[in-house]
């Protein structure tokens, strides 16, 4: 898998019980668009920089998921098998958020995306993947490589604890399954080189150890 192909292209404990502090947004608040009424457990309010933030990852993280289900169909390989279900929690956290926020969203059947840039990430992610398994794992390495950034990005960019808490937790386990595929993508007698990710994050990620993300 080249680089250039690439580049081209629940209710999580009850949203942090520990959550206990209200943001607000004075009216010359860059940051704030329209804002939905409060969330009904933390009182904490959205803006649509959140909103659009949210359903892009509710997404994102179905394009891990709906990969992940189709290449363990394919190679049965352990990381598949249980990461497609890590994933699949990560949108359960997603929706969660979504849903006390009343915020309409809808998801598509498997292999299909809203977004188009996420479904030709899908398309090629199969085409390639069904090729050998260094094809599949340099996939997986990859689509946990992109979402790190991603999340980082948007957490970056938002000021609401409660979306700061759900994609954090979603960068812990992207950062256990990053290195889980790196691990078997070794085995196999693979390398993985970043593609989203600087080269010094990815060695520090690379490096460290597996965290407990809940």
């Amino acid at each position: 898998m080249k680089k250039s192909t690439y580049k081209k292209f629940g209710w999580i404990a009850v949203l942090i019980l520990g959550i206990g502090t209200i943001t607000s947004c004075s009216d010359d608040d860059e940051n704030t668009n329209e804002l939905t009424p409060n969330n009904p457990i933390t009182g904490e309010l959205i803006n649509d920089q959140d909103k659009s933030a949210l359903l892009f990852m509710l997404e994102e993280e179905k394009l891990a998921r709906d990969t992940y289900f189709y290449l363990d169909s394919v190679w049965s390989i352990n990381q598949f098998s249980n990461i497609k279900y890590s994933e699949q929690d990560h949108m359960n956290s997603i929706e969660g958020l979504l849903k006390s926020y009343d915020i309409p969203y809808h998801i598509e059947s498997m292999g299909v995306f809203q977004d188009t840039t996420l479904q030709q990430f899908y398309n090629q992610f199969i085409t390639d993947g069904v090729q050998s398994k260094i094809n599949a794992l340099t996939i997986g390495a990859t689509i946990e490589d992109l979402d790190i950034v991603d999340l980082r990005e948007r957490i970056s960019q938002t000021i609401n604890q409660n979306v700061i808490d759900v994609f954090q937790l979603l960068e812990c386990g992207s950062n256990n399954h990053l290195r889980s595929f790196e691990k078997a993508l070794t085995k196999e007698g693979g390398t993985y080189s970043p593609q989203y990710l600087t080269q010094s994050e990815y060695d520090i990620i690379i490096n460290g150890t597996n965290a407990p993300c809940n």
